[in-house]
Parts: structure tokens; C-alpha cells; sequence
């Protein structure tokens, strides 16, 4: 097990470094342009898949990291380059971990890597698990996969919402019902392959901000995957689905869902999207203060600015303490007792949306215009504290976890 520490080591300053360099001469001099026109920025997509930042490799490479540092480190980098497209080039990481998180070794080998294909011809994943009447509430999922057991052949029905490049992936990441008389812990997810019949794209959405990544509902009419495609296979879901079964009859413990595994391994990753976020906003805004100039002197110079860039700064650093120690807790194979990968994302997301609009108010006038990046960077730091689970479902997970009641 690794140390925790709060020093990168050479290697992880040298992947930093670089991709900082990526995200300050590739990622940002594109922002505003994909932001207006609200398209995925696939030719910056296919300069990351060039470099080798957009590949399964570097992608495992920091999701393996003993240390846990990888992905916060790498998301913090990005998303400090702009949120959008971002979004746009880690977005199939989220359909990754749905794989990792619940398939076979198998499953792992074949899919992955067809997420991502290469750069000479650049492919996307989507990972579809809200719907329009479920989206924290799980439980309401009406989305159905139904087994033809003569055929070996899952048959899905339903809508997905809020799907990140849904429509346009390469292979979708489905969750749906498999035994409605279990609630949220009857759901199973399932891989759909390229060119299946029945799966389509539904509304694409014009959104407040992140406005480079693609995100759409996705319809899945009488689509038929292979038995193959159950992640983790038919004999352990049904080991999972009896063990639940028992224990509902004995009023025992709470059974995780595919899709629950899936955002409690990427809460802290969100949460580091959101410090890479919040450090943009208050670095332009401390530049903007030391050299903008009121009545005679730098704005900075004024006590109530300095005090606001002051606590922009703790906060900043407080989030990244906070996701950096959920990340090595994760994969180091701590348990969250005190939920601490809901408390990174809570922390990191509100701060994102403090921290921005404090920015805005530092610029003034000039902060409330396109013509600087803090009013993108708000509009952008909105969505931490929705998807992946809102800020209240957190709150909701780590008064439940800290206290043992079923709070509602």
C-alpha cells in the first residue's frame, strides 16, 4: 500500500507538467470557439488521441497509479484548461469505469479499447444511467433488459437522459431493470456495441455550460445484445440478484448497484474536475488584480479583493487535499466510513461555484463579458454540483454514512 503524501513524485510531475502544456497551447486557445458553437471538438479530441493524452494507456496508466494521484492530477490539468472540452476527452472514462468497475476480464479486453479506438480514427463511449424520471432517485429506473434465454440475448427497452456523447459513442455503457421487484438493487449494466439495431440518439441538449461535450438522450428500442454483454457475466449477476433477494426477505443490508459502483469510483475525479475549474478562475482573477489598476493602484491593493482571493486560495487547496485523500483511500482499498469520496465531490463542486463567481465579481464588468474566461468558467463550474449526484445527494450519502439512519 502507498504512502499517502501530498508530494508528486518525478513522474508525476513530469505527466503533470505535460499535460498542462496540452491544456495551455491546445485546450485553451479552442474554448471559446467550441463553447459558441456547441459541437464536439473532435479535432482537438485527435490531437489528444496524438500525443497519447486520449488512449487506453495513459488512461490505465493513471487509474493504476498506487498512489491514487493519476486521475485527480490529470483531471485537475484538463478541466483547467477548459471544461468543455475536457469533458469531451475524458467523457468515455466514465463508460471505462463502468467496465472496470463491473466486467470480466474478458468484457475489459474487448470493449475498452474500442471506446477509445486510435488516432488515426478516434472513437467515443457513453456511459447512459439516468433516465427522465430517475435521475438521483435509482430506483425509479424504468429501463428494462429482459433475457431470451432460447436466443442468449438481452432485450432492451427504455430511454437514457444526460448521456455524455450518448448517440454519438462508439459503444454504450447501459444500465437497466433486470428485477423490478428489487428496486435499485435489481439493475444490471449491459455493453452495446457498435451498429446494434434499435439504439438511437434522442434530443440533443443546448446547456448553461460544459457546452463542447455532446450530451443527449439515447433510445434503446427492442435493442438485442449478446449474452456477452451482461457486465460480469449471467452467473454472477444471478448470485448477486439471490443474495439481495434474501436479504430484502430479512431486512438486511444494503446491496450496491452497477451503476452505484460506477459514481463512487469517480466522485473524487468529478471533484478534481471541479479544482482544475476553480484554480482557473482564481488565477485569472489574482493576474487580473495585480495588473488591473483603480483610483491609481492595482485592484489587489483593496483589502476586500485581496481578503476574496485570499479564501479563493484556502478553498482551492482545501478541495484538492480533500479528493487527493479519497483517491488514495479508493485505491488503496480504504473504506469510505465517513463517505469521503461524497465529501471531496460536495467540497469541490460548491467550491468551483463560490470560486467563479467571486472571480466574476473581482473582473467587474469585464468578468460578466466572453471577452474573459471567468464568465465561461462559471457557467462551466455549475454542473459539479448535478451529475454524478448532486450536492444534496451527497450530503444525503454522508449523513447516512456518519450517522447509520436512513435519512431522507
Amino acid at each position: 500500500m502507498a504512502e499517502f503524501t501530498m508530494e508528486l513524485n518525478d513522474e508525476q510531475r513530469e505527466v503533470r507538467d505535460w499535460l498542462h502544456g496540452f491544456a495551455a497551447d491546445v485546450i485553451r486557445p479552442a474554448a471559446a470557439e467550441w463553447d459558441e458553437r456547441e459541437e464536439t471538438p473532435w479535432p482537438v479530441i485527435q490531437e489528444a488521441a496524438k500525443v497519447g493524452i486520449y488512449s487506453l494507456d495513459f488512461y490505465a496508466q493513471q487509474y493504476f497509479d498506487p498512489t491514487g494521484l493519476g486521475i485527480p492530477m490529470a483531471m485537475e490539468e484538463l478541466f483547467w484548461g477548459d471544461a468543455g472540452i475536457a469533458l469531451s476527452i475524458v467523457g468515455t472514462g466514465l463508460a471505462a469505469v463502468g467496465v472496470l468497475a463491473n466486467g470480466t476480464e474478458e468484457q475489459i479486453g474487448t470493449w475498452i479499447p474500442q471506446m477509445y479506438g486510435d488516432p488515426t480514427d478516434v472513437k467515443v463511449a457513453a456511459f447512459c444511467s439516468s433516465e427522465p424520471d430517475a435521475g438521483s432517485d435509482v430506483a425509479s429506473m424504468r429501463t428494462r433488459a429482459v433475457y431470451d434465454e432460447a436466443a442468449d440475448e438481452w432485450v432492451i427497452n427504455g430511454t437514457k437522459t444526460w448521456a455524455t456523447n450518448g448517440g454519438i459513442a462508439n459503444v454504450h455503457v447501459v444500465v437497466a431493470v433486470v428485477d423490478p421487484e428489487l428496486g435499485s438493487k435489481g439493475h444490471a449494466s449491459f455493453i452495446v456495441p457498435p451498429g446494434t439495431a434499435g439504439l438511437s440518439q434522442g434530443q440533443k441538449f443546448k446547456k448553461h455550460g460544459i457546452r463542447a461535450s455532446h450530451t443527449a438522450e439515447v433510445v434503446l428500442d427492442g435493442v438485442r445484445v449478446p449474452g456477452s454483454c451482461l457486465l460480469g457475466g449471467k452467473e454472477k449477476l444471478d448470485e448477486r440478484l439471490a443474495r439481495a433477494r434474501e436479504r430484502a426477505k430479512a431486512g438486511g443490508e444494503r446491496v450496491k448497484n452497477a451503476a452505484m459502483a460506477t459514481f463512487e469510483a469517480s466522485r473524487p475525479a468529478v471533484g478534481a474536475m471541479a479544482v482544475g475549474t476553480a484554480r482557473a478562475a482564481y488565477e485569472v482573477a489574482l493576474d487580473y488584480a495585480m495588473t488591473r489598476e483603480q483610483f491609481g493602484r492595482p485592484v489587489i491593493d483593496n483589502q476586500g479583493v485581496a481578503f476574496q482571493l485570499a479564501d479563493m486560495r484556502t478553498q482551492v487547496d482545501a478541495a484538492r487535499l480533500l479528493v487527493w485523500r479519497a483517491s488514495w483511500m479508493a485505491v488503496n482499498g480504504k473504506p469510505f466510513t465517513a463517505a469521503e469520496g461524497s465529501m471531496s465531490k460536495l467540497f469541490a463542486s460548491e467550491t468551483a461555484k463560490k470560486v467563479t463567481a467571486q472571480a466574476i465579481q473581482i473582473l467587474g464588468g469585464n468578468g460578466y463579458t466572453r471577452e474573459y474566461p471567468v464568465e465561461r468558467m462559471h457557467r462551466d463550474s455549475a454542473i459539479y454540483t448535478i451529475f454524478e449526484g448532486t450536492s444534496e445527494i451527497q450530503r444525503l450519502v454522508i449523513a447516512r454514512t456518519l450517522s447509520g439512519m436512513p435519512i431522507r
